[in-house]
């Protein structure tokens, strides 16, 4: 998994990415076909924003949050693409080895 942790408006001390990496592990331990993951901080005025974009195979998954404390943000932006992962993984686990049936189908010959 490839981390890319940027900062706009705010620098990334090493407690900020050790606070973004213990909560991404959470993610890792739930689907480990992460391929790469962005995550940008924010600070606007008064408010904190956290946002991420997790690449899978076949799709880019995006969640963000606002609030005024930057840790919470974080925590509360790590819960919901947690729920955004598990949904996607449920979605994987639904349709298994569709493509294999479609190309089966393809090949069989028709009487």
């Amino acid at each position: 998994m490839n981390l890319n942790l940027s900062g706009h408006h705010v620098s990334i001390t090493p407690a900020i990415r050790g606070h973004v990496l213990s909560k991404l592990e959470r993610i890792r331990r739930h689907f480990e076909h992460v391929i790469d993951v962005k995550v940008i901080l924010s600070v606007e005025k008064l408010r904190q924003k956290a946002e991420a974009t997790v690449h899978v195979s076949g799709k880019d998954i995006f969640v963000e949050n606002e609030d005024e404390n930057l840790y919470v943000a974080i925590d509360l932006m790590a819960a919901k693409l947690d729920r955004s992962i598990l949904k996607y993984k449920d979605k994987v686990r639904a349709h298994p080895h569709e493509t294999l049936r479609r190309q089966q189908e393809a090949t069989e010959p028709e009487e």
